[in-house]
């Protein structure tokens, strides 16, 4: 019987993914929607990022965290599409256990940057919503710094762990994964030995990460809409905007995570099409819901094309 660093060592050096489909014709349009989709996701997070970085009315730490939002948003949908995109127009996908490697920690690091991004913004809206006098005392530049270093390691601690996970698994049979991205519930299926640790170790990673986050966050905004009473109606209006948006960006996220990892080792068809909806459709929809729900935001991108579109005439 081989030992599991045996196993690994000498049976797997590339998995095949299915991908999304088999079929020639619903492969082209994977490609046309994955292109669309990513290139929406792209352009709006950059406009996002672009616009925070150059707007001096947009100073304060909401925009601060947004920007590193955009910005993991970005990372996490360009560590899963461009590579979904090009797949499509291959007849066999193949991925080396390096690259599935490196997408494992990539897809894991920046998912999770984002869980620590939208928990760090609940915590911003609640200080300015319920003590707005102490607001730029508390959420100082430095603080806000140190939460950002702080999801950054965070992240970084998250996604090793998978990879230790995945080293330790022992591939000795199938190299074949029912799934167009390398991610730990697939990879489990191709396991040659007992998978009940292994995915205790998962559930208890990613599962409590997504479960104990998103039960923080609507802890959080159910404090910040009760304390929503005491303000006039034109602040009550103004915030309730602000966390609403919060509020369905979180859902939109939390709810397909926590249905692929705190459940057992088993797979189902919907899976992938999950998969679809939050490392796609939810980074495209961040830019959308906080530049359409955020006058501000919509202002300074206004301010900063019309003065690009007037040194562009001036040229």
């Amino acid at each position: 019987m081989h030992s599991w660093s045996t196993c690994l060592n000498s049976n797997v050096t590339e998995f095949i993914l299915l991908g999304l489909t088999q079929d020639p014709v619903r492969k082209k349009v994977v490609f046309v929607t994955f292109l669309i989709l990513y290139l929406g996701t792209f352009i709006g997070n950059f406009l996002i990022i672009t616009t925070i970085k150059t707007s001096r009315t947009l100073g304060n730490p909401m925009y601060f965290f947004l920007f590193h939002l955009s910005l993991s948003d970005s990372c996490f949908s360009t560590s899963i599409a461009p590579r979904v995109i090009v797949d499509a127009l291959l007849k066999k996908i193949t991925i080396s256990f390096n690259e599935c490697i490196v997408q494992v920690f990539s897809f894991h690091f920046f998912g999770s940057l984002e869980i620590f991004i939208l928990i760090f913004m609940a915590v911003d809206r609640y200080v300015a919503i319920c003590k707005p006098l102490h607001y730029m005392t508390i959420m100082s530049h430095r603080v806000c710094g140190v939460l950002v270093a702080l999801a950054w390691t965070g992240s970084c601690v998250h996604s090793s762990t998978q990879i230790f996970l995945v080293l330790s698994l022992p591939f000795c049979g199938s190299n074949v994964i029912d799934h167009y991205i390398c991610d730990l519930q697939p990879l489990l299926k191709l396991v040659c030995a007992e998978t009940y640790v292994i995915n205790l170790l998962l559930v208890s990673n990613s599962g409590a990460l997504c479960t104990v986050s998103f039960v923080l966050l609507m802890f959080s905004y159910v404090i910040i809409l009760h304390s929503l009473r005491n303000h006039s109606a034109e602040g009550r209006k103004k915030a309730l905007s602000t966390c609403i948006s919060h509020i369905i960006v979180f859902i939109l996220f939390f709810s397909p995570c926590i249905f692929i990892y705190t459940r057992p080792a088993t797979t189902f068809p919907m899976d992938k099409m999950i998969t679809v909806f939050y490392t796609i459709g939810t980074p495209l929809l961040n830019p959308l819901i906080y530049t359409l729900r955020n006058a501000e935001v919509k202002n300074a991108m206004r301010m900063l094309w019309s003065k690009k579109l007037i040194s562009d005439i001036k040229r």
